[in-house]
């Protein structure tokens, strides 16, 4: 890749500024890539509404009895294959670990022709479009500017301070590894 000689990751205040550039609010749930949607608790709950939409996977990022509380068994009633990530929207939560399984979650759900993914936590705005932004950047190669882009056009979202900061670790160890990482 060719632009990995002139690349860097941009500082955080220079990304912020991207993230936010859909006109209007934030719905419950968006497509922000062929097949892959970013969703709020409401969307997740809304069983109807996913098989409407054909969603045959769902990845939780806010999973857990303190966050939002859905699972396998809340699904056990429909096709969705569900994988649960027990992430909290704090700056100093390390989501990073769980930035290549779920990657694993969403290149599975997408391979199939009509495989569809909502990636989702509380507000659909932190956690769920960190997901999608590593995503974006391990499978597609997108570096980080192209995925808040890809992603912004679409949907309005707000990764906190720290997962801004573990995304741009990620971007500089995909695209920038002359750069000592």
């Amino acid at each position: 890749m060719s632009r990995n000689d002139t690349y860097e990751t941009p500082p955080a205040s220079e990304l912020q500024r991207l993230l936010w550039v859909k006109a209007g609010t934030s719905g419950h749930l968006d497509e922000v890539h062929p097949g892959i949607y970013i969703g709020d608790m409401y969307a997740a709950k809304d069983k109807r509404l996913l098989q409407s939409l054909k969603i045959t996977h769902v990845l939780n990022a806010a999973h857990g009895k303190f966050n939002v509380n859905t699972g396998a068994v809340f699904y056990r009633d429909t096709r969705i294959t569900y994988h649960g990530v027990e992430a909290f929207d704090m700056p100093g939560f390390d989501l990073s670990p769980f930035f290549y399984s779920a990657a694993g979650f969403i290149r599975t759900a997408t391979s199939s022709l009509a495989g569809k993914v909502l990636v989702h936590c509380a507000m659909g705005l932190s956690r769920s479009s960190s997901l999608v932004l590593a995503y974006l950047m391990i499978h597609e190669k997108m570096t980080l500017v192209e995925a808040i882009k890809a992603i912004a056009q679409h949907r309005n979202i707000c990764p906190n301070h720290g997962f801004i900061e573990q995304l741009r670790e990620l971007d500089r160890s995909l695209h920038c590894p002359s750069k000592g990482h």
